[in-house]
């Protein structure tokens, strides 16, 4: 169930953020990363179990999970946070030299923004 949930809101957060228009690369690249590498991840756990594969590999399997959702909470609160800062920054200029005053989020891509934090 718990990898079922990692694949359901990792592709959520994944289409959110891409809806966007990644106004902000360096923020947003890190939350893409984290996004698409656990989902990819939890595949290929998800897979090893049920191939059977984990049981021809001799390997702690408590332990692999305990760590791999342990890494994968620390990496989505690190994107959240980014993910956050984002959302926040709505207000400012796009560009700083230019005449139109365009802010970094439009309102829509604010309430996506908004909801892929969440």
């Amino acid at each position: 169930f718990v990898f079922l949930s990692l694949q359901l809101f990792g592709t959520i957060v994944w289409i959110l953020v891409a809806s966007t228009g990644v106004p902000l690369p360096v923020l947003q690249g890190w939350v893409m990363f984290v996004a698409v590498t656990a989902w990819f991840l939890s595949i290929v756990f998800l897979s090893v179990f049920l191939f059977g594969y984990a049981n021809r590999i001799a390997v702690n399997w408590n332990q692999a999970d305990f760590i791999f959702h342990g890494a994968t909470f620390v990496f989505y609160f690190g994107a959240f946070l980014l993910q956050a800062a984002t959302t926040s920054l709505h207000h400012l200029p796009r560009k700083f030299n230019s005449t139109i005053q365009e802010t970094i989020l439009n309102g829509r891509e604010y309430n996506i923004s908004i909801a892929a934090s969440v």
